[in-house]
């Protein structure tokens, strides 16, 4: 249900919205309202408004730290793979302060989850733990893809959606009496217009925009997973 598919070219697959037939020039515009439409930002589960019920229970952040630690906290990751495959020069500079932020964000979240406790115990625990394990292998052969521009695509992607996952482990970090760090990751502005400098043709476009559409993906099948998880709890 989540891995991503083999085929870069095959666009569509884990994303129901629509990429709109774009120009060069707006190929950030169209990663931002992916951003803002599939985001972690948009999911019920994850949304601002429902941070004070996510703080409530330390089962529930609990469950999202150790997912997005399987899922983020190993490196290299998508933005150090995505280092290592590009050579645009206009990209280098955003790719290198990128990586060097996403190592701290990574620290950030290892210690949130070492903080929070155990996972909780949840009924479908190996099912769950495989889910992840397979938006994991997805994500790290959609950041080593010889297509270029979709490591990109989802490197970019992860920059912006970040902002609204690091907001679930402040949430998590506070209840548990840490403070969180300031956050270094390059500005929305500044990922934007790498996107644009890099959308130069519209195959590189095409590829900008998979590899955005299945980062956010996998995102989203976290938070659904998470949210499920979450009932099921509930109800027992």
């Amino acid at each position: 249900m989540f891995a991503a598919p083999s085929d870069p070219a095959n666009l569509g697959l884990v994303m129901g919205t629509a990429v709109p037939r774009s120009s060069e020039g707006d190929v950030g515009n169209v990663i931002a309202a992916l951003v803002a439409a599939d985001g972690t930002g948009a999911h019920v589960y994850a949304h601002p408004a429902s941070a004070s019920r996510l703080a409530a229970s330390i089962a529930n952040l609990a469950d999202a730290a150790h997912y997005l630690c399987m899922l983020h906290g190993r490196h290299p990751g998508v933005i150090d793979h995505a280092a290592s495959r590009t050579v645009d020069n206009a990209a280098r500079s955003w790719l290198l302060q990128a990586s060097d932020a996403f190592a701290a964000e990574r620290a950030f979240l290892t210690q949130v989850t070492v903080a929070v406790g155990p996972l909780p115990s949840t009924s479908g625990q190996d099912q769950c733990d495989a889910t992840v394990l397979q938006q994991r292998h997805a994500l790290d052969m959609l950041a080593q893809s010889d297509r270029r521009g979709c490591a990109m695509g989802a490197a970019i992607a992860l920059v912006l959606d970040w902002r609204a996952v690091r907001k679930v482990l402040e949430v998590a970090a506070l209840r548990v009496g840490i403070e969180p760090p300031p956050s270094l990751i390059p500005t929305s502005s500044a990922t934007l217009a790498v996107a644009k400098a890099l959308g130069t043709d519209e195959n590189i476009t095409r590829a900008l925009h998979f590899g955005a559409r299945q980062l956010l993906g996998q995102h989203r099948g976290l938070w659904d997973l998470l949210q499920a998880r979450a009932s099921i709890r509930q109800q027992s």
